[in-house]
C-alpha cells in the first residue's frame, strides 16, 4: 500500500480538526459520550479526505505491459477554400 502524500495528510488533519471543531459548535455538546460520537464522526470525515485527494501522474500505477498505446488524435484536415471562391 502506497504512503499518502503530504497533500493527503494536509487535507484530512484539516478536515478532521475544522470538522470537529464546527460539529462541536453547532451541537452545544459539552461532554460525555456526544464528545466522543463527534471526534469519531470527525476521524472518519478525515480518513475519507485523505483518501479521495487525487494523487499525482507521476505516481499512478504503470501500465499492465501487454497493454496497447492509446492511438494519436485524428489530425485536422487542411483548410480549404470553396469551389465558389476559386479562379
Amino acid at each position: 500500500m502506497p504512503r499518502p502524500t503530504r497533500a493527503q495528510c494536509a487535507s484530512g488533519s484539516a478536515t478532521v480538526v475544522l470538522s470537529t471543531l464546527a460539529m462541536l459548535l453547532l451541537s452545544g455538546v459539552h461532554e460525555g459520550p456526544g464528545v466522543i460520537v463527534i471526534a469519531l464522526a470527525g476521524l472518519a470525515l478525515g480518513l475519507l479526505v485523505a483518501l479521495t485527494v487525487a494523487t499525482p501522474r507521476g505516481l499512478r500505477a504503470p501500465e499492465p505491459p501487454g497493454a496497447a498505446p492509446e492511438p494519436a488524435p485524428p489530425s485536422r484536415p487542411a483548410a480549404r477554400t470553396p469551389v465558389s471562391l476559386r479562379r
